[in-house]
């Protein structure tokens, strides 16, 4: 599964380990995100994510 970078402030978002702490799985697709899902760090959007 491909790893996506936040661009504002460089967080990496791993589909393996997803985001516990926001609800979000583990195995979890960066493209299944909730369209409202965030930046854990910075709180930017999912738009502002680049694939590493």
């Amino acid at each position: 599964m491909d790893r996506y970078v936040c661009t504002v402030c460089g967080y990496v978002y791993d589909p393996e380990q997803g985001d516990p702490d926001n609800g979000i799985d583990p195995g979890t697709k960066f493209d299944d995100l909730p369209d409202d899902w965030v930046c854990p760090i910075c709180g930017a959007s999912k738009n502002e994510f680049e694939k590493e």
